[in-house]
């Protein structure tokens, strides 16, 4: 047998090309799992594995995108068959069913091998809140892993599995994704179901993938997100698949003063990551984050703490020794809030919610530290609040602001520890933040995980993706081309361009009379027609309304078929708008016909 598969994509090649057999692939698999491993809470055994294999065999393997992908879950999110703990034996309990997300993937083909540790009941950063004992970080083990998705993400970064679910509620699964050198990919609060999911905070809560690329990251959520018929806290709406304007670099903003751990390499590792960015296709701009910190600290020092009290309540004032006492104590803090506090921290979330919001037109994305620093799992014992407290700098406001994000690998300090950075951008922008940091990892060369190695050519390609606002393709033949007057029409519609070509050899181009700005009306003949110059742009379709109210008659929006055959939308001329008008049809484009008008 072959070396075990690290990627989603190397378990595809070896089930189709080397013809793999998954029963024996995942046997293996599930014996070399040790019983000493901090990152396991519970295992399945080979009954659970050929259960799920005979829901699997006999079905059309195109229909199953993660057939016999092995996966591991994180203990606040149910399987069917395996205890949920929350890491508190006390709390355990047999679910009936599996979590949605669970059951999605298994649909896919997927085969849950185990459910991992976290910080229990998902408070806390570390990964060493837990009854089933502290996840080492996979690099040096004297430092912490993160959490509390602390065990999916170890697993993911040794490759036992190539992706992992987890849960974020103020970073839990960028965290750990920065510490052990994976990709954390925290989806839009509400664009994934959550039925199934033991709540942190319910009406902040997501479930997040932990992947060793970003495109077997970007490929489970695509088979995980839709809604499911369930109470959503969180309004988000899918955003176009790019971000920024076309013909513009894109703007990247960074904080100010990051402060990161100097004596650990964090700060020439993010110094490292900003000399990336001095590339003529990103612009950085210097943000102030005052506005967002102050959000960070609503999460902890505010009443949303009281949503983490609903879940253990009857735990906490039943059997409170049951529980980690820092947990236990986080937790109490509860009391100290009531409605009217409620209310007071809602409203100062919404006035800096608007403080925020302005932010978003000069920049397209945040690139921030994922974690500031790294402590030792010592320091985290002599003071787990302050340490906790310390990670969660640059994640603890993005799910209260409704954002996406994605945490990637940046580099490795001089201490041979894992640093990474996160892109973060409005919520909806999950498909686009996939696009940008598949590139950013592509760019990096870094040995994926626990220096598994490099990745094969195909695996950092993307092959499905997050949903994205739907859009239309539209061809532009006069004044909206690059460089021309109506331009930015397109621009401030965040539209894209796909390609530059011509029009079928069956048009005639005519320049209309009349025009202010001078504009070009196309005609589709039925002889002497030649190919016409066009620029194909991909069009959100929530702005075509707005789009279509600024072309004044003769012109309209018809369809435009192109040089490959393929048929668009695109700017079509009233027939009876072409009368006195001057065929310049020879000049095979608008462009060149106003270059020759120039010139003259």
């Amino acid at each position: 047998m072959s070396a075990r598969p690290l990627t989603i994509a190397d378990w595809q090649r070896a089930y189709l090309v080397e013809g793999a057999s998954p029963r024996e692939r995942l046997s293996a698999l599930v014996k070399d799992l040790g019983k000493d491993d901090p990152a396991w809470i519970s295992r399945a055994d080979q009954a659970f594995i050929d259960a799920q294999l005979n829901q699997i065999e006999g079905r059309d393997r195109k229909a199953m995108p993660l057939f016999g992908v092995p996966f591991a879950v994180k203990d606040n999110i149910d399987v069917a068959g395996l205890p949920t703990t929350a890491a508190c034996p006390t709390f355990s309990f047999a679910p009936d069913r599996h979590a949605t997300v669970v059951e999605r993937l298994m649909h896919a083909g997927a085969i849950v091998i185990g459910k991992t540790n976290l910080d229990q009941f998902a408070t806390g950063l570390v990964g060493t809140r837990s009854p089933y004992g502290e996840v080492p970080n996979t690099f040096d083990p004297a430092y912490v892993s993160g959490g509390s998705s602390a065990g999916s993400a170890s697993v993911v970064a040794r490759g036992i599995v190539p992706f992992a679910l987890g849960t974020d509620t103020a970073g839990s699964g960028r965290v750990p994704a920065g510490f052990n050198n994976i990709v954390g990919l925290k989806p839009t609060p509400g664009s994934v179901p959550m039925q199934g999911v033991l709540p942190a905070c319910r009406s902040l809560d997501v479930v997040s993938i932990f992947a060793l690329t970003v495109a077997d990251a970007a490929e489970v959520m695509a088979v995980m997100e839709g809604a499911a018929g369930e109470p959503s806290f969180q309004y988000h709406a899918p955003r176009p698949a790019w971000l920024g304007r076309p013909g513009t670099p894109l703007r990247i903003g960074v904080p100010l003063d990051p402060a990161c751990d100097v004596e650990l390499g964090y700060e020439r590792a993010f110094n490292a990551a900003l000399e990336r960015l001095h590339h003529p296709d990103y612009a950085c701009r210097n943000i102030d984050f005052a506005p967002m910190l102050a959000v960070a600290r609503l999460l902890y020092e505010g009443p949303w703490v009281a949503e983490r009290y609903t879940v253990v309540q009857s735990l906490i004032e039943s059997r409170p020794e049951a529980m980690d006492p820092v947990v236990r104590q986080v937790i109490s803090a509860a009391g100290k809030h009531d409605a009217v506090a409620a209310f007071r921290a809602r409203y100062r979330l919404e006035e800096l919610r608007q403080v925020i919001e302005p932010m978003w037109r000069d920049i397209d994305v945040l690139m921030v530290p994922t974690a500031p620093t790294c402590p030792t799992r010592a320091a985290v014992r002599n003071d787990p609040v302050l340490r906790n407290s310390e990670l969660g700098k640059f994640t603890n406001f993005v799910n209260l602001l409704g954002m996406a994000a994605i945490a990637v690998p940046a580099g490795l300090t001089d201490k041979g520890l894992p640093f990474g950075v996160t892109f973060i951008a409005p919520g909806g922008s999950d498909a686009a933040l996939a696009n940008l940091a598949a590139r950013w990892q592509a760019e990096s060369e870094l040995p994926l995980g626990a220096r598994l190695g490099p990745p094969h050519n195909d695996a950092l390609v993307l092959r499905k993706m997050p949903a994205a606002a739907p859009t239309l393709l539209v061809a532009v033949v006069g004044a909206h081309l690059a460089g021309m007057p109506l331009h930015h029409q397109l621009v401030d519609r965040g539209c894209r361009l796909l390609e530059r070509t011509t029009t079928s050899p069956d048009y005639r181009l005519y320049a209309l009379p009349g025009t202010t700005p001078p504009k070009p009306g196309l005609a589709r003949v039925d002889a002497n027609g030649v190919a016409i110059e066009v620029e194909v742009y991909e069009m959100p379709e929530g702005a075509v309304g707005s789009f279509l109210a600024l072309i004044a008659p003769p012109l309209g929006l018809g369809t435009v078929r192109l040089a490959s055959g393929t048929a668009v939308t695109g700017f079509i001329c009233e027939p009876a708008g072409l009368l006195g008008a001057s065929d310049i049809s020879a000049f095979r484009g608008w462009r060149a016909y106003i270059a020759s008008i120039t010139e003259k």
